[in-house]
Protein backbone atom coordinates (compact mmCIF):
# COMPACT_ATOMS: atom_id res chain seq x y z
CA UNK A 1 0.00 0.00 0.00
CA UNK A 2 1.11 3.23 -1.20
CA UNK A 3 2.43 5.72 1.46
CA UNK A 4 1.31 9.10 1.89
CA UNK A 5 2.63 12.46 2.58
CA UNK A 6 2.01 14.27 5.87
CA UNK A 7 3.95 17.92 7.10
CA UNK A 8 3.44 19.19 10.47
CA UNK A 9 4.91 22.39 11.50
CA UNK A 10 5.67 23.11 15.00
CA UNK A 11 6.56 26.66 16.54
CA UNK A 12 9.54 26.55 18.70
CA UNK A 13 9.51 30.05 19.83
CA UNK A 14 12.69 31.99 19.10
CA UNK A 15 15.01 29.12 20.08
CA UNK A 16 18.75 29.98 18.60
CA UNK A 17 18.50 27.84 15.30
CA UNK A 18 22.27 26.50 16.51
CA UNK A 19 21.06 25.06 19.69
CA UNK A 20 17.71 23.61 18.06
CA UNK A 21 20.36 21.94 14.95
CA UNK A 22 22.37 20.17 17.58
CA UNK A 23 19.36 18.69 18.92
CA UNK A 24 18.23 17.30 15.24
CA UNK A 25 21.57 16.26 13.85
CA UNK A 26 23.44 14.71 16.40
CA UNK A 27 23.31 11.58 17.99
CA UNK A 28 24.22 13.55 21.41
CA UNK A 29 20.91 15.82 20.69
CA UNK A 30 18.72 13.24 19.00
CA UNK A 31 18.86 10.75 21.72
CA UNK A 32 17.86 13.37 24.58
CA UNK A 33 14.32 13.40 22.92
CA UNK A 34 13.93 10.94 19.92
CA UNK A 35 15.27 8.40 20.75
CA UNK A 36 16.38 6.12 23.74
CA UNK A 37 20.22 5.82 22.17
CA UNK A 38 21.27 7.17 18.92
CA UNK A 39 24.56 5.78 16.79
CA UNK A 40 25.91 6.16 13.33
CA UNK A 41 28.58 5.47 11.03
CA UNK A 42 29.16 7.11 8.10
CA UNK A 43 25.56 7.37 6.83
CA UNK A 44 24.10 4.86 8.94
CA UNK A 45 21.96 5.72 12.25
CA UNK A 46 20.66 3.36 14.59
CA UNK A 47 17.63 4.53 16.40
CA UNK A 48 17.00 2.36 19.54
CA UNK A 49 13.67 2.23 21.54
CA UNK A 50 13.29 -0.16 25.02
CA UNK A 51 16.16 -1.72 23.27
CA UNK A 52 14.94 -2.56 19.70
CA UNK A 53 17.05 -0.93 17.03
CA UNK A 54 15.50 0.64 13.90
CA UNK A 55 18.21 1.41 11.00
CA UNK A 56 17.90 4.82 9.19
CA UNK A 57 19.83 5.69 5.97
CA UNK A 58 21.24 9.95 5.62
CA UNK A 59 19.89 10.93 3.11
CA UNK A 60 20.74 14.70 2.80
CA UNK A 61 21.81 17.39 5.48
CA UNK A 62 22.35 20.83 4.90
CA UNK A 63 23.69 22.95 8.24
CA UNK A 64 21.16 24.82 10.09
CA UNK A 65 18.56 24.06 7.21
CA UNK A 66 17.49 20.17 7.63
CA UNK A 67 18.29 16.59 7.99
CA UNK A 68 16.44 13.74 6.09
CA UNK A 69 16.61 10.04 6.18
CA UNK A 70 15.29 7.07 4.93
CA UNK A 71 14.27 3.67 7.20
CA UNK A 72 16.20 1.05 5.68
CA UNK A 73 13.47 -1.61 6.69
CA UNK A 74 10.95 -0.07 4.94
CA UNK A 75 8.80 -2.47 2.89
CA UNK A 76 8.89 -0.74 -0.57
CA UNK A 77 12.38 0.31 -1.77
CA UNK A 78 10.74 1.90 -4.60
CA UNK A 79 9.04 4.40 -2.63
CA UNK A 80 10.20 8.03 -2.25
CA UNK A 81 9.68 7.67 1.24
CA UNK A 82 11.82 9.67 4.43
CA UNK A 83 12.00 11.65 7.58
CA UNK A 84 12.53 14.97 7.54
CA UNK A 85 13.69 17.69 10.36
CA UNK A 86 13.64 21.18 8.70
CA UNK A 87 14.05 24.48 10.58
CA UNK A 88 12.32 27.43 8.90
CA UNK A 89 12.88 31.12 10.74
CA UNK A 90 10.21 33.91 9.99
CA UNK A 91 12.08 37.19 9.81
CA UNK A 92 9.16 39.21 10.22
CA UNK A 93 8.41 37.93 13.23
CA UNK A 94 11.87 36.17 14.36
CA UNK A 95 10.33 32.77 15.42
CA UNK A 96 11.51 29.79 14.67
CA UNK A 97 9.56 26.65 13.35
CA UNK A 98 10.46 22.99 13.21
CA UNK A 99 8.77 21.13 10.33
CA UNK A 100 8.36 17.48 10.09
CA UNK A 101 8.02 15.71 6.96
CA UNK A 102 6.96 11.83 7.35
CA UNK A 103 4.69 9.48 5.12
CA UNK A 104 2.63 6.89 6.84
CA UNK A 105 -0.60 4.36 5.89
CA UNK A 106 -3.67 6.17 5.27
CA UNK A 107 -4.59 4.70 8.12
CA UNK A 108 -1.83 5.31 10.79
CA UNK A 109 -1.48 8.62 9.92
CA UNK A 110 -3.25 10.26 12.86
CA UNK A 111 -0.80 7.94 14.85
CA UNK A 112 2.04 8.97 13.75
CA UNK A 113 0.99 12.42 14.04
CA UNK A 114 0.49 11.69 17.83
CA UNK A 115 3.95 10.10 17.96
CA UNK A 116 5.76 13.51 16.21
CA UNK A 117 3.55 15.47 18.51
CA UNK A 118 4.77 13.57 21.85
CA UNK A 119 8.27 13.65 20.52
CA UNK A 120 8.30 17.09 19.69
CA UNK A 121 6.94 18.16 23.41
CA UNK A 122 9.81 16.33 25.05
CA UNK A 123 11.85 18.32 22.77
CA UNK A 124 10.05 22.02 23.03
CA UNK A 125 10.76 20.61 27.43
CA UNK A 126 13.95 20.32 26.89
CA UNK A 127 14.63 23.91 24.74
CA UNK A 128 12.23 25.58 27.65
CA UNK A 129 9.78 26.61 25.00
CA UNK A 130 6.56 24.91 26.00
Amino acid sequence: MAKIKYIIDYPMKSVPVALLWNYISTPNGLKLWFADEVMHEGKKFTFVWSGAGQDATLLGIRTYSYVRFRWNNESDKTEKTYFELRIQVSELTDTTNLVVTDFSELDEVEESKILWNSQIESLKRILGCL
